[in-house]
């Protein structure tokens, strides 16, 4: 488990977009809509990321199968493409708005199985392991998160991945409404990689659902009084590979 300042990646901020959409979103929610290459480029809207059903709204029962790729995602992987990414290399998710809720923001991989693709594969069994996660910083002698405002996270895929397809999940923890059991919100999405390069690692892997209970102190916790002085993110460690 990882606690206070947890950053291991590169978060960069950019203009909020103007976007129209086919059902009114909830103020106030976002979605990670598209997937930062290597090189840079920002792909376009669900071409590498699986499309979700329920517009910007967030998951909030953490024993849910939609808990692993949004609602609707388990079912959108042959309409989405796969890309392809080097181990060491640094991709990313860019979200429809910057994030506005309090909370950590983390990323995971989970290897595809023998004889499936990330695009057929519904995320099942324990297959993923975290390589990203930025929590709460108390540098400034008080309660702050680092994912506040920001729209673009990037971040390595660990030089020891194995090669293979790989579905990459990113979450933001809204923690604003978590004093009560279930009242955590996750904004969840997930891309569609081949990965390539030498890497042999072997990180431990948890399942998902099933990585969290949802009473972990990371999830049930009243962010706003008494003071918070400590945070202890939710999950495993990050793999650095």
């Amino acid at each position: 488990m990882e606690t206070n300042l947890c950053i291991a990646g590169e978060i960069e901020q950019m203009g909020v977009l103007s976007k129209g959409y086919k059902t009114k979103p909830a103020l106030g929610h976002y979605r990670f809509y598209k997937y930062i290459d290597s090189a840079g480029t920002v792909t376009g809207e669900y071409v590498y990321v699986r499309a979700n059903t329920n517009t910007n709204s967030p998951v909030r029962d953490v024993a849910s199968n939609d808990f692993r790729c949004n609602v609707g995602g388990l079912a959108s992987g042959s309409k989405t493409s796969i890309a392809t990414a080097t181990a060491g290399s640094t991709v990313g998710f860019q979200a429809d708005v910057g994030l506005i809720h309090p909370g950590p923001t983390q990323v995971y991989l989970g290897k595809v199985p023998s004889g499936q693709t990330a695009a057929t594969w519904d995320g099942s069994g324990a297959n993923w392991f975290k390589i990203y996660a930025i929590g709460a910083d108390f540098s400034s002698g008080s309660l702050a998160w680092p994912s506040d405002n920001q729209q673009t996270f990037k971040f390595k895929i660990p030089s020891n991945t194995p090669t293979g397809n790989y579905l990459l999940r990113i979450e933001h923890i809204a923690l604003h409404g978590a004093s009560t059991v279930g009242g955590a919100q996750f904004y969840i999405s997930c891309a569609q990689l081949s990965i390539t390069g030498s890497g042999s690692g072997n990180p431990a892997k948890v399942s998902i659902p099933g990585v969290y209970k949802g009473t972990e102190p990371g999830l049930l916790i009243n962010i706003y009084w008494p003071p918070v002085t400590n945070y202890t993110i939710p999950g495993p460690a990050v793999w650095s590979g």
